[in-house]
């Protein structure tokens, strides 16, 4: 089945490089579609990972599978931010928890998860949150907020901080009531916006091709960006799926106006960024 292959295109060089280095504050890698990896010099996490196909051809992945779990080492903790397949993905998070992470998921991302299987988690290894919620692991601090998905049952979003700054992972959020009061409540350093567009995707009950949206257009990425008041926006999810990709560098056009974000970083597949420093650092085989 599509939703179980796990199929490193690109071996074990990404996992060698984020868990040999040793940030200088918090390193946060993309690995495409809406996950993220961030890590301090103590505590690793992974945020909504997916290493799948998708569903072809009702979903068909179009970046490359950058890793193999079962090639990590360094995890202790899975956030997930709500039930879909490409955020809470057995296949993806299992490893992650066999070399000691701990699952944190709203309630139901495990009683009505996209998947049909072994959930690959036990009573010991898994944690639901719930809105409000705050929790520690490590030497990060994090906090569960709201989000506006109204394709998911119970949507979540994670404020992660730390001395060296404040991430914020907003899941696959429409522009959120909350957002605002959670600009107030954070100074936050970097945060993800999923960015999308509308596209004709196949249903395989019918066999029929439908226009659907996906995620935030980018007129709603900003207006999310500027009621958070983010310092950096960055950009994810756009790159995914073959038929809803966008183009992130048009967002600067639709920020000019407004006062947040004050910087916008595209990271692509394998880009780290720090939350201490501008800019984006590409993977070490591009020099």
């Amino acid at each position: 089945m599509p939703h179980d292959r796990i199929h490193s295109t690109w071996d074990d060089w990404l996992v060698r490089e984020i868990e040999g280095t040793n940030p200088d504050g918090v390193a946060v890698w993309y690995l495409g579609c809406n996950g993220f990896v961030v890590r301090s010099e103590t505590t690793t996490l992974y945020i909504d990972p997916y290493f799948g196909d998708g569903d072809p051809p009702t979903i068909v992945r179009m970046i490359p599978v950058p890793m193999d779990p079962r090639d990590i080492s360094a995890c202790d903790a899975v956030l997930v931010t709500h039930e879909h397949i490409d955020h809470m993905h057995p296949p993806s998070y299992g490893p992650l928890l066999d070399a000691g992470g701990t699952l944190y998921a709203p309630y139901a991302s495990y009683e009505s998860p996209d998947y049909d299987g072994d959930m690959r988690a036990s009573a010991d290894r898994r944690e639901v949150v719930a809105v409000d919620d705050t929790f520690t692991v490590g030497d990060f601090l994090i906090h569960v907020r709201g989000a506006d998905d109204v394709d998911a049952i119970e949507p979540v979003s994670y404020v992660v901080e730390h001395d060296a700054g404040t991430f914020f992972h907003a899941g696959d959020s429409k522009p959120a009531e909350s957002f605002e009061a959670l600009g107030d409540e954070f100074d936050i350093d970097a945060g993800v916006l999923a960015f999308g567009t509308v596209g004709r995707i196949q249903d395989t009950e019918d066999d029929e091709t439908r226009p659907t949206k996906w995620y935030m257009t980018e007129n709603e990425v900003i207006e999310a960006a500027n009621a958070l008041e983010l310092d950096r926006l960055v950009p994810s999810h756009y790159d995914m799926w073959k038929g809803v990709t966008g183009d992130p560098k048009i967002l600067h056009e639709h920020a000019a106006s407004y006062e947040y974000p004050r910087s916008i970083e595209v990271v692509r597949i394998g880009d780290r960024i720090e939350l201490g420093a501008p800019g984006i650092v590409p993977p070490s085989t591009h020099w």
